[in-house]
């Protein structure tokens, strides 16, 4: 796999692997609109996350904003009148839209977004389709749709109650207001919070613990949750049962019992 190579199909969206080789970056990149997605950077996001698919190296994709001032400020709102205005404008702009954020959402290995600054519309839909979500202390959240008279999807609203709830989401998206991280963190939108200054070392945290965790398990825990979050008649339970069994015939298994057996740290290779 060391063959495998990334890049991005706009200067939007910058790509990297750190320097370890197991996390992805994907880093919006329009500052000079607060990273606003325009249709290039929706565009980008799901071949790169093909390609992380199949790259046995990447343990954890990680999502931030470039700058200090915000991870996502939602759409770029300067493209509306010519991707909104007529109707089946509004039915591409939809499907792409829906289209990258199912991309995260389904994706097999964890995604974390980084949070820094806003994270307004858009940005929390991204954010919510991440696994895990860690957030600087300055980060501001909203859903403005109210304020815009957008329709909003019903796979972003289903992420916005599984997370909060109906009664916050209803708060949330009626009023349009404005929360910062500490009440974001407090009724579930975020995973975690941090001073800004500590927000890197929040973020190594977890992509050591990817890096070194079994990620045969880690995938079966992810596969698992989301057939949980299903309505009850739809859960695969024939395909959770399979899950665990690989879980338990894989060479990371087998390396994880000698490892505990011999007091060391097991080395899991995704096998």
């Amino acid at each position: 796999m060391s063959a495998v190579t990334y890049q991005s199909s706009t200067e939007r969206v910058k790509v990297w692997l750190d320097e370890d080789g197991s996390t992805l970056q994907i880093q919006f990149n329009n500052p000079e609109r607060h990273n606003a997605l325009s249709v290039d950077m929706w565009e980008a996001v799901t071949p790169l996350l093909h390609v992380a698919e199949t790259d046995e190296r990447i343990r954890l994709v990680v999502f931030s904003g470039a700058g200090e001032k915000a991870f996502v400020s939602g759409a770029d709102i300067t493209q509306f009148e010519d991707m909104r205005a007529a109707k089946e404008a509004v039915a591409r702009y939809e499907l792409m839209a829906e289209q990258a954020l199912m991309g995260i959402y389904n994706f097999s290995k964890p995604t974390l977004a980084r949070i820094k600054g806003y994270c307004i519309g858009g940005g929390v839909n991204v954010a919510m389709c991440c696994d895990i979500r860690i957030a600087a202390d300055d980060s501001v959240f909203s859903i403005p749709a109210a304020r815009l008279g957008l329709g909003y999807r019903y796979s972003a609203l289903k992420n916005l109650v599984d997370l909060v709830g109906p009664a916050v989401a209803k708060d949330l998206f009626f009023t349009a207001r404005r929360i910062n991280a500490a009440e974001a963190h407090d009724v579930g939108l975020i995973t975690r919070i941090c001073e800004a200054g500590k927000l890197d070392a929040l973020e190594t945290e977890y992509k050591k613990a990817l890096a070194e965790n079994a990620p045969i398990t880690v995938g079966a825990g992810k596969a698992i949750i989301a057939e949980i979050l299903k309505p009850s008649p739809e859960v695969d339970h024939d395909h959770c049962r399979q899950l665990i069994k690989d879980c338990f015939e894989s060479e990371d298994y087998a390396e994880g019992r000698r490892a505990f057996m011999e007091k060391r740290k097991p080395v899991f290779r995704g096998k």
